[in-house]
């Protein structure tokens, strides 16, 4: 079974990005930060999202992330499947912080129950495929729109959406040039997967 183990996040400034992750969401035995001056703009063709228990968690989360530097994409609301907003941190990925109960129903403990990245992809049933061909196992599939994969040990999970409707989710336009800046940390090889979203084994 396939094993997430973090993901890498490259940024101008790596040190700043971290210092920003440890101080938002104490992460930091799961972010990883590197240095490159590939081009990137617009929409990167991902999200990364935590999930937590309730919407005081997700105020307190976005609340932490704001003070250390993130900019508000999407404000805390509620909507049909649950409480969340996003953020773009200042090394320009975006997090969505949010939580399938509407109400509160006690106090913030602050605790992130999962992470996850969230692949836009182009095609779904390919993209799919080709990651059952590689050893995942999928845990949840809605068709076309929604693929997540069964990573128990992991610190990180992974999950598929539509590209341009994960961008609309995000509050974001779809268009982008450039790269993903994004590197996931897993498996026994490295790997570029249709979307271009490259993979390195979890040692390196």
């Amino acid at each position: 079974m396939i094993s997430l183990a973090h993901i890498t996040l490259e940024a101008e400034d790596p040190a700043a990005a971290l210092r920003f992750y440890r101080a938002a969401f104490a992460l930091d035995s799961r972010i990883r930060t590197r240095a490159t001056e590939e081009p990137t703009t617009g929409f990167r063709g991902y999200t990364l999202s935590l999930t937590v228990a309730q919407p005081a968690t997700v105020r307190s989360l976005i609340g932490a992330a704001i003070d250390a530097g993130a900019t508000p994409v999407k404000p805390a609301a509620k909507s049909f499947w649950g409480y969340g907003g996003v953020v773009r941190a200042p090394d320009g990925a975006l997090w969505k912080v949010a939580s399938s109960a509407k109400k509160d129903k006690g106090p913030d403990t602050g605790k992130i129950d999962q992470f996850v990245v969230l692949l836009g992809v182009e095609d779904m049933v390919a993209s799919k495929q080709f990651y059952i061909g590689r050893g995942f196992t999928v845990g949840k599939s809605y068709g076309r729109k929604y693929v997540e994969f069964t990573t128990p040990a992991s610190a990180v999970k992974l999950a598929l959406y539509p590209r341009r409707a994960l961008a609309k989710d995000a509050g974001v336009p779809p268009e982008d040039t450039g790269s993903h800046r994004l590197v996931i940390g897993g498996g026994s090889d490295s790997f570029t997967d249709p979307d271009g979203f490259a993979w390195e084994t979890a040692a390196q």
